[in-house]
């Protein structure tokens, strides 16, 4: 059930990441939020790494570093995904 949880929680961080996100997105809001769940995962590990939560709980500390982690995925996927499109030109 935790995983479940995980998802879902990555899923809304991918959502809200792509609000804060300034600017027009090219990717897909299925991309965002497997990008979300990902920086889920990631949020939760650094906040189990620097002790102030864990990756199987929802706490503060926990979705603010997911919610940064998808940040900057969502950043350097839109960099690499505009870097391959120049070099196609």
């Amino acid at each position: 059930m935790q995983i479940l949880g995980l998802i879902v929680v990555g899923l809304v961080i991918g959502a809200l990441a792509r609000l804060l996100k300034p600017g027009r997105q090219r990717m897909s809001i299925l991309a965002t939020m497997l990008l979300g769940v990902a920086g889920a995962i990631i949020g939760g590990l650094i906040a189990d790494w620097l002790s102030v939560g864990s990756i199987t709980e929802l706490n503060f500390w926990g979705f603010v570093f997911a919610l940064l982690a998808a940040l900057l995925l969502i950043g350097v996927a839109e960099g690499v995904a505009a870097g391959r499109n120049r070099a196609v030109r």
